[in-house]
């Protein structure tokens, strides 16, 4: 394809010469930003693989904003079982613009020096990486990020914790909405989350056989989208599937509604945001399976040790 579907580059620096995990006794770990299906997976991994070469693991509650409030728990195996298959954190999330202020970061830093804390792990997207990487900065706390977003818009993995489960939660979706377009003659426009990225509608409107998918990398051409429309219905196809991303430049899907409506109306339209239904439920298996590999092979990248 003629373009690049985006990804945000925030690199945290190398674990293995900054970090030197395997003399820490001490570690935090939190997660933040958007929930994205396949975080406890990855909690449960990094507490078990920590706990299993005899380190102390404590869980921030609430992201950037529980390390500022002092919201920090003791977490060993028990404190983890029974959470690979749920969705969400149990850790929570939240987002702080009490953090993006430098006193905001202070008083997180003393909570994390009064907890003897040595190196933490951030499961997080774009934004928590950028904070991660300030705070490194500003007071040389080692950290580790870990990937987690449903949007898959990060630099240097192929695919982000969550973003395979998305991706199958739409394509369901789509598939049931199509019974209803087919039965009603109707075109219907769904729009996916992804933010300014365009991995989510790229990839299940590919699955769902969308007639147009719509994402912010390339501009929306209305004039080749009505023609479009217009052959499909002197072809006799009386029911379409079009997949916009959120971050779409035409404007989303009410928007692009609104233009079809006002110079071709042949088809009734209808407008389906699927919105947060995206960041629920269990994870996929490869979802789940992800995170455990991470956290086996992240510790023997830094430790140089047998895992288990």
């Amino acid at each position: 394809m003629g373009f690049k579907v985006r990804k945000y580059y925030c690199q945290l620096p190398s674990t293995a010469n900054n970090c030197q995990l395997k003399h820490m006794n001490k570690i935090a770990l939190f997660t933040s930003g958007g929930d994205a299906p396949g975080m406890n997976a990855c909690i449960r991994a990094i507490v078990r693989t920590a706990s299993y070469h005899g380190k102390e693991v404590m869980g921030i509650m609430r992201g950037f904003q529980g390390m500022i409030d002092g919201e920090f728990i003791a977490m060993d195996s028990n404190s983890v079982s029974n959470i690979i298959q749920r969705g969400g954190t149990i850790l929570k999330s939240a987002r702080s613009k009490e953090f993006m202020e430098y006193e905001g970061r202070k008083k997180a830093f003393e909570n994390i020096r009064k907890n003897g804390i040595e190196g933490i792990v951030a499961i997080g997207g774009d934004g928590t990486f950028t904070g991660a990487k300030i705070f490194q900065e500003e007071f040389n706390i080692p950290m580790i990020g870990v990937p987690g977003t449903i949007d898959n818009d990060l630099f240097g993995t192929d695919s982000t914790i969550g973003y395979d489960t998305a991706l199958n939660t739409v394509v369901s979706a789509v598939d049931k909405i199509r019974d209803t377009a087919d039965a009603h003659d109707r075109l219907f426009l769904v729009e996916v989350m992804g933010r300014d990225a365009g991995f989510i509608a790229l990839r299940s409107g590919i699955g769902v056989g969308a007639e147009a998918i719509l994402i912010p990398e390339t501009k929306t051409y209305m004039d080749e989208l009505l023609a479009k429309l217009e052959r499909n219905w002197q072809n006799k196809k009386r029911s379409s599937i079009i997949v916009v991303a959120e971050g779409d430049d035409a404007g989303g899907a009410y928007e692009i509604e609104r233009q079809i409506n006002a110079k071709f109306n042949r088809y009734e339209t209808k407008v389906s945001v699927l919105g947060h239904v995206q960041r629920g439920g269990a994870p996929q298996p490869t979802t789940g399976f992800w995170p455990v590999n991470w956290a086996r092979g992240q510790w023997r990248h830094c430790c140089k040790e047998k895992v288990m």
